[in-house]
C-alpha cells in the first residue's frame, strides 16, 4: 500500500478515501478519462450531423441499400444520422465484447500505472487525428472516406479502453487499504454515473460552445480540443501516482495459459465467482431497463416514448445516492446481506413499476429506488472481487469481468424489445423481478456470517 493504515485515510467513509493522495490522483484520472469516453460518442454524433448528414439522406449507395435489405427506414435526416451513429456504436462495442480477457492478461504483465498513462496518451493522440477526417477525399459506399476513418479511430479508441479498464480496477486495491475499498468503489461508481449523466447531457452544448466560442477568437474547429484535453489531463494525473508493484512474471508464458489461470480463479474462489455472477445479472437487468424505459415512458402522459431518458437519469441519480450511502455506512453491514437487500429492492421496484405504470411521480420514484438497489448490489460485489482476487491475477479477472458485463449489456438490448412486443411489458417485468428474487434467495441472507 502507498498509505500507512494510520494515515489521514483512517476514516472508512468518502472523506477518508479522498484523503489518500495517490488514490485521489487515480480518481481525478478516472473523472477526465470517463468524461472523455462520453464526450467522444457525443462528438462523433455531432460530426455526423454537421458533415455527413445533409438535409435529406442520399438516394443511392450500398449503405442505403443494405439498410433497406434489413427493413430499416431511411426516410429523413434523423434516421440517416441514427444509421451512421449506429456504425460508431458498433465499432465502439466490438472490442469491449471480445478483447477483455486478452487485455486483462497484458494489464497484469505490465505495470498498471504505465498501462493507464499510455492508454490515455494514445487515445489523446488518436483524438487529434479526427479533424483530418473532414478533408476531401474518395467516397466508399456512398460516404466520404472520413466517416470510415472515424470508424477505425473509434475501434482503436475502444481497444485502448479495454486495456485501461482492468488496469484501473486492479490499481484501486493497490492504492487503498482493505477496510476502505468499499468507500473507494462507492466513489468509483458514483463518479462513473455522474460522468455518464454530465457527458451525455452536456456534451453537445460544450462542443458547440467550443466550436463557436473559439471561432469568434479566430480558431477554427475548436470542438476538437475537448477530447485531447480530457485524455491528456487523465494521463497527467495518473502519471503522478506513486505506487510499488510486485515484479511481473516472464512475458514468455503462453497467453492462453494465462487466460485459463484467470478462469481458474473463478473456479477456486466461490466468493469471486458469486460476485461476478451478481454483476452480470445486474447489468443484464439494467440493459433490459434501457429498453423497457421506452414502454414505461410511453404510458406516462407527461413524458411519451422520446423522454425515456428521464427515467434512466432517475435510476442514475438513485445509483449515485446509493453509492454515497454505501460509502458512508456500508462497512457496518455484511456484504451478502447488502447484496440480498439490493436484489430485493430491484425486484420490488420492477413489480411496482408494472403495477403503477402511467403515474409520473411513482415511476420516477421507483426508478430512483431501483438505482439505489443497484448500488447496494454492485459496490459490495466489486469490492469482494478486488479483495479476494490475488494481485497477480487481478488484470485477468477484471478483463473477464468487463467481457461478461459488455455481453450482459448487449444481449438484453437486442432481446428485450422483441420480447416486450410479443408478450407485453408486465410479464417481462415480473420475469426480471423473479430473477432478482431468486438471486437474492441464493445469497441465503438469513444465515449468520
Amino acid at each position: 500500500m502507498s498509505e500507512d493504515p494510520r494515515s489521514p485515510g483512517d476514516n472508512t467513509g468518502l472523506q477518508g478515501v479522498l484523503a489518500l493522495p495517490e488514490f485521489r490522483k487515480l480518481w481525478l484520472g478516472q473523472i477526465f478519462s470517463q468524461l472523455a469516453d462520453k464526450f467522444y460518442i457525443v462528438l462523433m454524433v455531432f460530426l455526423i450531423a454537421q458533415y455527413w448528414a445533409g438535409a435529406t439522406p442520399p438516394e443511392g449507395g450500398a449503405l442505403v441499400e443494405a439498410a433497406g435489405a434489413f427493413n430499416l427506414s431511411i426516410e429523413g435526416r434523423a434516421q440517416w444520422i441514427t444509421l451512421l451513429a449506429t456504425g460508431i456504436y458498433v465499432a465502439n462495442t466490438i472490442p469491449a465484447m471480445v478483447l477483455g480477457l486478452v487485455a486483462g492478461v497484458w494489464a497484469d504483465r505490465w505495470r498498471k500505472r504505465e498501462v493507464m498513462v499510455a492508454s490515455n496518451g494514445i487515445r489523446a493522440g488518436l483524438a487529434l487525428l479526427t479533424p483530418l477526417c473532414l478533408l476531401d477525399g474518395p467516397h466508399w459506399l456512398g460516404l466520404s472516406w472520413g466517416y470510415w476513418a472515424l470508424l477505425v479511430i473509434t475501434f482503436l479508441e475502444s481497444v485502448l479502453t479495454q486495456f485501461f479498464a482492468p488496469a484501473e480496477q486492479a490499481a484501486i486495491p493497490m492504492l487503498v487499504p482493505t477496510r476502505q475499498l468499499l468507500a473507494a468503489n462507492s466513489l468509483y461508481q458514483a463518479t462513473s454515473m455522474a460522468a455518464t449523466i454530465v457527458g451525455f447531457a452536456l456534451g453537445d452544448p460544450i462542443l458547440r460552445g467550443l466550436k463557436y466560442g473559439l471561432w469568434a477568437l479566430g480558431i477554427a474547429n475548436g470542438e476538437f480540443a475537448l477530447l485531447p484535453l480530457c485524455y491528456g489531463l487523465a494521463a497527467l494525473s495518473i502519471a503522478w501516482i506513486r505506487v510499488e508493484e510486485t515484479p511481473q512474471r516472464s512475458h514468455d508464458e503462453n497467453i492462453w495459459r494465462e487466460i485459463s489461470e484467470g478462469l481458474e480463479v473463478l473456479k477456486q474462489r466461490p466468493t469471486v465467482r458469486s460476485a461476478m455472477l451478481q454483476l452480470v445479472l445486474l447489468y443484464s437487468l439494467l440493459a433490459a431497463l434501457y429498453v423497457l424505459a421506452i414502454s414505461l415512458a410511453s404510458a406516462i402522459r407527461q413524458l411519451g416514448p422520446t423522454q425515456f431518458g428521464t427515467l434512466l437519469a432517475m435510476s442514475g441519480i438513485g445509483l449515485a445516492l446509493g453509492a454515497v450511502a454505501v460509502a458512508q455506512i456500508g462497512h457496518r453491514f455484511n456484504r451478502r446481506r447488502l447484496a440480498s437487500a439490493g436484489l430485493g429492492t430491484i425486484a420490488w421496484s420492477l413489480v411496482l413499476l408494472g403495477q403503477l405504470r402511467g403515474s409520473l411521480g411513482f415511476t420516477l420514484a421507483l426508478c430512483t429506488v431501483l438505482g439505489v438497489g443497484a448500488a447496494l448490489l454492485a459496490i459490495p460485489a466489486q469490492t469482494t472481487i478486488q479483495e479476494d482476487t490475488p494481485e497477480s491475477m487481478r488484470g485477468k479477472v477484471f478483463g473477464l469481468q468487463n467481457n461478461l458485463i459488455n455481453i450482459a449489456l448487449s444481449l438484453p438490448l437486442v432481446l428485450a424489445g422483441a420480447i416486450v412486443s410479443r408478450y407485453g411489458l408486465l410479464p417481462v417485468l415480473w420475469v426480471l423481478a423473479g430473477l432478482a428474487v431468486a438471486a437474492a434467495l441464493l445469497e441465503q441472507p438469513w444465515k449468520r456470517c
